[in-house]
């Protein structure tokens, strides 16, 4: 008799250890599609990150645009805060109509004569310089002003995007840079950094 009861209790429990195994692999699998569908959902509508960011931007304009120096703001009808109060707008405004039509099943096409393969992998080498050059701008407009920051970045960038001509590129950069420079701080008089050409040019 006990032998039985044994048996009886060793089967049930082999039979709740089953249905809790098989309970735990059908969570498991499901956990595993919503995360499947998930990645699915974002990977169809990638271009949400572009309308994020596109806002984002837009904030950041505004936002600077509204705290600009009472002096410089109030420089008649038209002063230095209304191409950044209209751009900030436009951007907040492109951002909403590309997030909704990105959400009603909208996608870009792209152009006929466009050879970028939609499925291959994205180039990070090229983004990740890119942000270097952009990175390293930042830190030496200060320093060394905007005419060598600016030869470096139009170097970087060349440089990043695949060209190679070592003796041309630095060249066309420094006098594109130059050009810049004289063109915003001396032509359209915006203040730009000369840094240690300050006196020279």
């Amino acid at each position: 008799m006990s032998t039985e009861s044994e048996s009886a209790e060793s089967e049930s429990a082999e039979s709740e250890s089953a249905e809790t195994e098989s309970t735990s692999s059908v969570s498991a699998a499901s956990v595993n599609s919503r995360k499947g569908n998930l990645a699915s959902w974002w990977r169809e509508r990638s271009e949400l990150g572009v309308g994020v960011l596109l806002f984002v931007l837009g904030l950041l304009v505004l936002t600077d645009a509204l705290t600009l120096d009472a002096d410089l703001a109030g420089r008649g009808p038209v002063g230095p805060a209304t191409v950044p109060l209209v751009v900030g707008c436009g951007l907040l405004v492109v951002a909403v109509l590309l997030s909704a039509d990105v959400l009603r099943g909208g996608r870009g096409e792209a152009e006929a004569g466009e050879d970028v393969d939609l499925t291959e992998p994205a180039d990070w080498r090229t983004v990740l310089l890119l942000a270097g050059v952009f990175l390293a701008f930042a830190v030496l407009i200060g320093p060394v002003g905007f005419p060598v920051a600016g030869a470096l970045l139009f170097w970087g960038a060349a440089y990043a995007l695949g060209s190679r001509h070592f003796h041309r590129d630095p060249l066309i950069a420094a006098a594109l840079s130059l050009l810049t420079y004289v063109v915003f701080d001396k032509l359209l008089g915006v203040p730009l950094p000369g840094g240690p050409l300050m006196g020279v040019i």
